[in-house]
């Protein structure tokens, strides 16, 4: 039986996360203030 080594998934997920919040957050800046910029 092979030892089970560190998990692909979770690292790809640790990752994904890593990239995806701060462009989230970007992303709901960016709406938040063109909303501003529009709207007065």
């Amino acid at each position: 039986m092979r030892p089970r080594s560190s998990s692909p998934r979770a690292l790809a997920v640790a990752v994904w996360l890593w990239v995806l919040l701060p462009f989230a957050y970007g992303l709901y800046e960016l709406i938040r203030k063109a909303t501003q910029l529009f709207t007065g």
